[in-house]
């Protein structure tokens, strides 16, 4: 069961997404050689706490940190710790904040330094391809739509979809109803309505698709050791389209 948003909820999502969007333009300016992980962790753990709000992952089904640090192979869920990031990481950062029991989520993918032009341009297309799912968000349409939008930008450019991590709806939990798969399926029969809350997430890798989880039971990393990519916003379903609540 997909639940609709009220207008005082929906509010409540947005300040929590700007928080998070405020710990994501924190990063940027931090995500540099020689921090390590750990204190990326502290300085969004003391961010988020600062606005209001208390960090979605920390302690969420055991997960030990506040924020998500991916490298380089690594996909999602990377746990903070004494690894310091190096130039040419290529390092995912994934943030959940919750107010007054209202969660919000967003991800992106920063190039700490040089990287090469493959590399490069697979990052910007998987932005690309979060863009380009959210572009056809509206009331009315099938969530397939939104799936197969983002597919096109991986099968375009021979990316690997990772296809055991989905999106997901998000309000009083972090996760939701619904799954929201980032391939052409034929399970997304849900036909989106205004109020409805996403997290929308493309996680592609530069290769083959196939993931391991490590033995730390979270970090999810690509089989073959190719790089891999993570955007996210959450948004609301609008009747004419879609509003990111994960941003300015």
């Amino acid at each position: 069961m997909v639940s609709i948003k009220t207008k005082e909820e929906i509010e409540k999502i947005n300040i929590a997404g700007s928080v998070v969007y405020g710990v994501l333009e924190l990063m940027k300016t931090v995500v540099k050689p020689g921090i390590s992980t750990n204190r990326l962790n502290q300085l969004a753990d003391e961010y988020i706490r600062e606005n209001n709000c208390t960090p979605s992952f920390l302690n969420y089904e055991g997960y030990p940190k506040s924020i998500c640090i991916s490298i380089n192979d690594e996909v999602v869920h990377g746990i903070p710790g004494k690894r310091k990031i190096k130039k040419g990481d290529i390092v995912k950062i994934d943030v959940g904040a919750c107010y007054k029991g209202y969660h919000a989520d967003s991800a992106r993918t920063y190039i700490v330094g040089q990287t090469n032009e493959e590399i490069r341009q697979f990052v910007n297309n998987t932005e690309k391809a979060l863009y380009k799912g959210l572009s056809v968000i509206k009331e009315g349409i099938k969530l397939n739509e939104v799936s197969k939008a983002i597919e096109s930008v991986a099968k375009e450019n021979g990316y690997g979809v990772i296809r055991e991590l989905t999106g997901h709806g998000i309000g009083t939990n972090v996760h939701e109803d619904p799954y929201i798969f980032n391939y052409e399926n034929n399970e997304s029969e849900l036909t989106l309505k205004e109020g409805m809350t996403l997290a929308i997430e493309p996680m592609f890798s530069l290769k083959k698709r196939n993931i391991w989880m490590l033995e730390d039971g979270w970090t999810i990393t690509t089989q073959d050791g190719s790089v891999a990519a993570h955007f996210e916003h959450t948004i609301v379903v609008t009747k004419e389209g879609y509003k990111i609540l994960t941003g300015e």
